[in-house]
């Protein structure tokens, strides 16, 4: 009964346009007073849902992609951009591409990716003549790669999940995830060119020299340096990646008022306003999707689905298939972690039955969930960058086919051809 009611409640209030948001909370509502517990549970969710160590990222991050946009280190990096490969048909996005996968092999999250990276490249893309859509689907399907990355916490919790079903070391579950990271950005690299072609995208002329590219290098420079900051403390341990994000402020504080002496104080009232707005905007998404979770975690869904695939199809590739179907679906639904933790115990399990090793499994598993942070009704992914393009999830959801596309095909791969997820663990055993 009350899952009926989540479900129905949910979908009439998007039927109705109301936000997401307000529609998350109040199905949410409707669904804790048809169970007769008390509303201020909803709530509780909600606060928990934001009080994690790992979210203060995204403010700062948020923060340091204001003072980069309007301090000028943003311009400079999009000037190196440009020379490099902006005689090539969308040349920006797909720097945007490589941009966000580099971050997110130092963040190891595509929250504090988009935060970061969209706070810079979807005004600065749109700024250049890219639609808005455009901007964020690049920026939020790049960002995904940061899910399987070596520094990602989710290839932890899947351990951890994994433990009593399987042997799964963290070492090799990080090797497993590197041919899979490349193969998921070739697609985004392939998936943004296409799209760019296809709705002419300008060409910022021709190829200028190897010269001007080195100028323009030396003058995007300090702002670039500030990855080489980040990674370097996160491997020598002198702070965490969350830590992180208050050295890239501190950092991009420095080049903005010393180095380059461009950063005014009208503009850094209005980066600060910025960042406040937006970063409200994502906790307030983050938080009520936490409390919706809570419901489809409680009334067992994932569990009852699982017991429906394995009566309908004895076959591995369907079985696969299905598996791949239900992890997105749920992956809508459940914050990253919590579909590690549910899943992985009911799906790991039977795709083992029909002859999945468990680090291809657990792979197949962190892409998917990683594409439905990219998905509504939970997709926090794309709320941030919705947020920062300012466009609706809907505009985006329009044109969103030839990116989810690309990372299908990703999710193929690495589903029915296990020697992408496991030739390199092998190798180095």
């Amino acid at each position: 009964m009350e899952l009926t009611v989540l479900a129905l409640s949910f979908t009439l209030l998007l039927i109705l346009g109301v936000p997401v948001a307000f529609a998350i909370g109040l199905s949410s509502v409707a669904t804790i007073i048809a169970a007769g517990l008390p509303v201020a549970m909803v709530f509780q969710k909600m606060v928990g849902g934001m009080q994690v160590f790992s979210f203060l990222a995204i403010p700062f991050f948020v923060f340091a992609g204001e003072l980069m946009l309007y301090g000028g280190i943003a311009d400079r990096i999009v000037r190196f951009a440009n020379s490099l490969v902006g005689h090539v048909r969308g040349g920006l996005g797909m720097s945007n591409v490589i941009g966000c996968t580099i971050f997110g092999g130092v963040a190891g999250s595509p929250l504090a990716d988009v935060s970061a990276m969209g706070s810079v490249m979807i005004p600065l893309m749109k700024k250049e003549g890219y639609d808005a859509d455009y901007a964020v689907n690049v920026t939020t399907h790049a960002a995904l790669v940061g899910a399987i990355m070596p520094t990602s916490h989710n290839m932890i919790i899947f351990t951890l999940a994994a433990s009593g079903l399987a042997s799964v070391s963290v070492l090799g579950l990080i090797l497993a995830g590197l041919v899979p990271a490349i193969i998921l950005t070739l697609c985004n690299l392939g998936a943004a060119y296409w799209v760019a072609v296809r709705r002419g995208y300008p060409i910022h002329g021709n190829f200028p020299g190897w010269l001007e590219v080195l100028k323009a290098f030396g003058a995007a420079l300090p702002g670039l340096f500030v990855v080489v900051i980040i990674l370097g403390g996160i491997l020598s341990g002198a702070f965490t990646a969350t830590e992180s994000a208050s050295i890239a402020v501190a950092w991009a504080l420095f080049v903005t008022v010393v180095v380059y002496r461009t950063l005014t104080v009208h503009n850094f009232l209005k980066a600060c306003a910025k960042a406040c707005k937006t970063t409200g905007v994502v906790l307030l998404l983050i938080g009520i999707s936490n409390a919706f979770g809570y419901f489809m975690a409680l009334y067992e869904v994932p569990q009852m689905t699982g017991e429906l695939m394995q009566k309908i199809s004895s076959e591995p590739w369907v079985i696969f298939l299905m598996i791949n179907v239900l992890l997105f679906i749920l992956g809508t639904f459940l914050d990253m972690a919590a579909t590690i933790l549910i899943c992985t115990p009911i799906f790991m399990p039977i795709a083992m039955h029909f002859g999945m090793d468990p680090m291809q499994f657990g792979i197949m598993l962190l892409i998917n969930c990683a594409l439905g942070l990219n998905t509504p009704p939970v997709g926090t992914v794309q709320f941030v960058g919705c947020a920062i393009g300012g466009i609706s999830v809907g505009q985006v959801m329009r044109t969103i086919a030839p990116f989810y596309g690309a990372l299908t095909l990703a999710m193929l791969l690495v589903t029915y051809v296990p020697q992408f997820t496991l030739w390199l663990p092998h190798l180095l055993k």
